[in-house]
């Protein structure tokens, strides 16, 4: 079993975390907040109003399940909800992460999931289904309940119009995650603009479920035909070859 690790040790990881999603690129202005759950009662969290790249030990805040500051000069973030609602999805989330990744922000303010497996390394990773929470004002009580939902099938969620959540035992895994759902979300956006990703077939994901996260797997891909666009790709290809033929033969 993993020892739990120390709040010296929590507070490390939180300031390494909160530069790597800053030099990532995933946050900008004062987006973003990150949190470690300390005990029952108390929770390890960033300031509001601040630059992830900015935060330094000094401004760490510990605060109670009812966001009363006990330690630290500055304010809670508003956006504790997302991390309230996480840690009372399940007892093993230890750490949350919230920023919001280009692209995968990108597909959740365009209300667009991720879909059906189409990456074998990713289902034994992420499990099979990455959820996309609908949109609610800040503050909402039904954005606290589809969270609670949203991480009984999934370590990470995509938030419509907002951004990514992320958690897991500790702000490496919760990050790692993160991670990978914005490199997913890269490859099927190339993937789209050439006819679309192919989902693995059912029997293949439920095989690599079985290695991960468990979950029930739906019957994706025994289904799947070709898009109009992917029976074209023979002509996109020699259109491509005939462009590369004509830029070359201006060097020549």
């Amino acid at each position: 079993m993993t020892q739990k690790p120390t709040e010296e040790q929590l507070r490390q990881d939180l300031l390494r975390y909160c530069q790597q999603v800053y030099q990532k690129g995933w946050v900008a202005n004062h987006d973003g907040n990150l949190s470690a759950r300390l005990d029952n009662e108390r929770f390890l969290c960033t300031p509001t109003a601040m630059s992830k790249g900015d935060i330094t030990a000094e401004m760490l805040l510990v605060i109670d399940k009812n966001r009363k500051v006990l330690s630290g000069s500055r304010r809670v973030f508003s956006e504790f909800q997302l991390h309230e609602a996480a840690y009372a999805a399940r007892p093993d989330i230890g750490c949350v992460i919230h920023s919001h990744p280009p692209t995968a922000s990108g597909f959740a303010v365009a209300n667009v999931p991720l879909g059906p497996p189409f990456m074998a390394e990713a289902i034994v990773s992420l499990g099979t289904h990455i959820p996309l929470i609908p949109f609610f004002p800040p503050k909402d009580p039904q954005l606290s309940v589809e969270i609670q939902k949203g991480f009984q099938q999934a370590d990470v969620l995509m938030l419509a119009n907002h951004g990514l959540l992320s958690v897991g035992g500790s702000f490496e895994q919760a990050f790692l995650r993160m991670e990978l759902v914005e490199h997913l979300c890269k490859i099927l956006l190339v993937a789209n603009q050439i006819g679309g990703a192919r989902p693995l077939a059912t029997n293949v994901v439920e095989k690599l479920s079985a290695k991960g996260r468990p979950a029930s797997v739906p019957n994706y891909a025994p289904e799947w035909k070709p898009k109009s666009s992917e029976r074209q790709q023979p002509t996109v290809k020699k259109d491509i070859g005939k462009m590369v033929a004509d830029a070359l033969s201006r060097f020549e």
